[in-house]
């Protein structure tokens, strides 16, 4: 394992992973290499830095499961394939808790029989596995995932932020629209720490803002007019110049209840 942070896998370490001092080191000791980093930027650099990822892996297969933009998993897998290497997209979705749980969904975008061959380690990690196509298709889905969330997550805080303004309990408006058409991760999960003012983070502002950064440049790619996606946006970069960026995407509700 290699972590920029060294005291974070430490407990990790002390089960009996291996750790390792630099990117290249571990690269060249691994068959299988998995990426999870902050921003495309990261990804940027430790697959096509001097001496990490690309330079160092032997016939492998590089999963890189950070949220980031298709193109540049796009230009990892032609770069990969160049080396004899396997370069893979596999963003997912579900947050702390799939994560903890090992429910994540996960999208895949790559070839095939890249897929199959690393299937078995991908389910460790997440119940619902699903190639969705070439180098970028991961990426492109979880756009898709970013964007939905993105237009509920404002419906959710609107409507608490409605039932409180109104004189409503939002606990038991909860417990009403909950068993409804409205149910939902974003309602029954962010929705009930909406209420109860807990912002700690399972996702949090900053990187969500990221992802919509991205979603909004695709989306601008491919000529559509995504105005939900605009507007949360611009609600979370309002959220980030008030400092919340460390702060839970349910943080949202702030903007919409006193």
């Amino acid at each position: 394992m290699f972590n920029r942070s060294k005291a974070k896998i430490d407990d990790l370490v002390a089960k009996g992973a291996q750790r390792f001092d630099t990117i290249g080191d571990l690269v060249a000791a691994s068959d299988v290499i998995i990426t999870m980093v902050g921003y495309p930027t990261d990804v940027e650099e430790v697959y096509f830095g001097a001496g990490k990822i690309l330079d160092r892996a032997k016939n492998a297969y590089l999963i890189d499961m950070t949220t980031s933009s298709p193109s540049l998993a796009k230009r990892i897998a032609e770069e990969a394939e160049k080396r004899g290497c396997h370069g893979l997209d596999a963003p997912v979705s579900g947050g702390n808790v799939g994560a903890r749980n090992a429910k994540l969904s996960i999208m895949v975008g790559g070839k095939q029989s890249d897929s199959d061959a690393v299937l078995p380690i991908l389910k460790i990690m997440g119940s619902n596995v699903v190639l969705q196509g070439g180098p970028g298709a991961g990426q492109h889905t979880k756009m898709c995932n970013q964007i939905v969330i993105a237009g509920t997550i404002m419906g959710v805080s609107e409507g608490l932020g409605y039932a409180k303004s109104v004189g409503l309990n939002p606990e038991t408006a909860m417990e009403s629209i909950g068993g409804g058409a409205a149910s939902g991760f974003q309602l029954l999960n962010l929705g009930a720490r909406m209420i109860v003012g807990d912002f700690t983070p399972g996702f949090y502002v900053e990187h969500f803002l990221k992802d919509l950064g991205i979603a909004l440049e695709e989306a601008q790619n491919a000529k559509l007019d995504l105005p939900a996606l605009d507007l949360a946006k611009k609600l979370y970069e309002g959220l980030v110049a008030e400092g919340c960026s460390k702060n839970g995407t349910q943080v949202l509700y702030k903007k919409y209840a006193a």
